[in-house]
């Protein structure tokens, strides 16, 4: 989906024209991929631009930082105020948002130690990752070939950057087969995730969704999901989950910050359900953009209105 230019990015504590937000060639993360990021949106409501859990969301950015032995040069509320100013000086209703850690310009080879720790944060609009037609209707889903790392190779509880070649080999494979999206198993064979959203499963009215020892990444939308579908009163398990389990399930959907809600109407050409939105996933998809729009009060806290 292309980048609509907004009109600024926030760099190390200056915001920059967008087209001047540059980096030399030899930044040491473009090299060696080592670095971390989020995914953040913020939606419009009837109070103005509201940024969905971005205390959260930097709060694991730096927790991602933490594993691959980043110190960020700022702190938690530091982001957290940029974030917000870096949007009024964009003024836009809605938009995606993109705070980036990365070891700069200066030094090369193996050793990331010496390197100069980089922050910026980008943000533009930005529709749903899926298409509407699949946050409406449902995707067509495939077991991708490719694994989900082991985590004593490089640890997927850590949104970093390189570590998405992964994701990216998936997607590729998916979409150049015919379907929209990739579902990635674990070194163990159990259910991981999608390329870049968590997985839930619906099944007699319950749900159960991958834990992080499977290799899927601690989700904050995954995690505002299981609150709502509490909420709703239907039971949630953290659980193992094995490819034959998302064949024979009533419903299946994706979520993340991109992707939001998505139902999943097929994977490896077995049909889910009724191939439909389930009732299950119609329901939490409702009171997700409910509780985003901030038309939930129960759900007020998770939102930061600038």
């Amino acid at each position: 989906m292309p980048i609509v230019k907004a009109k600024k990015i926030w760099m190390d504590g200056s915001l920059v024209d967008w087209d001047d937000a540059k980096v030399h060639v030899l930044t040491h993360s473009l090299h060696y991929g080592l670095g971390v990021f989020e995914g953040i949106r913020a939606y419009e409501t009837e109070n103005g631009p509201a940024i969905f859990r971005l205390s959260d969301h930097i709060k694991r950015l730096f927790v991602s930082a933490h594993m691959l032995m980043i110190k960020i040069p700022y702190s938690i509320d530091e982001l957290v105020e940029a974030t917000k100013q870096a949007l009024r000086v964009n003024e836009l209703k809605s938009c995606y948002i993109r705070p980036l850690v990365y070891l700069g310009y200066g030094e090369m080879g193996l050793n990331p130690i010496p390197c100069k720790v980089n922050v910026s944060i980008a943000m533009w609009p930005w529709g749903t990752y899926l298409g509407e037609d699949g946050l409406n209707n449902g995707i067509r889903v495939k077991i991708s070939s490719w694994k989900r790392h082991d985590p004593n190779a490089i640890p997927p509880a850590a949104k970093s950057t390189g570590m998405y070649i992964n994701s990216a080999l998936a997607k590729m494979e998916a979409l150049n087969a015919g379907y929209d999206e990739a579902i990635l198993l674990s070194p163990q064979g159990t259910v991981s995730e999608g390329t870049g959203e968590n997985i839930f499963v619906v099944k007699k009215g319950k749900l159960i969704t991958p834990p992080v020892s499977a290799g899927a990444l601690e989700g904050i939308t995954q995690e505002s999901i299981i609150k709502i579908a509490n909420d709703l009163g239907y039971e949630v398990k953290v659980d193992n989950l094995l490819r034959s389990d998302l064949y024979v399930a009533d419903e299946v959907f994706f979520t993340g910050t991109a992707a939001e809600v998505v139902p999943i109407s097929s994977i490896d050409d077995r049909q889910i359900g009724d191939g439909k939105p389930g009732l299950v996933t119609k329901k939490i998809q409702e009171s997700f953009f409910s509780a985003v729009k901030g038309k939930a009060p129960q759900y007020k806290d998770w939102l930061d209105y600038v």
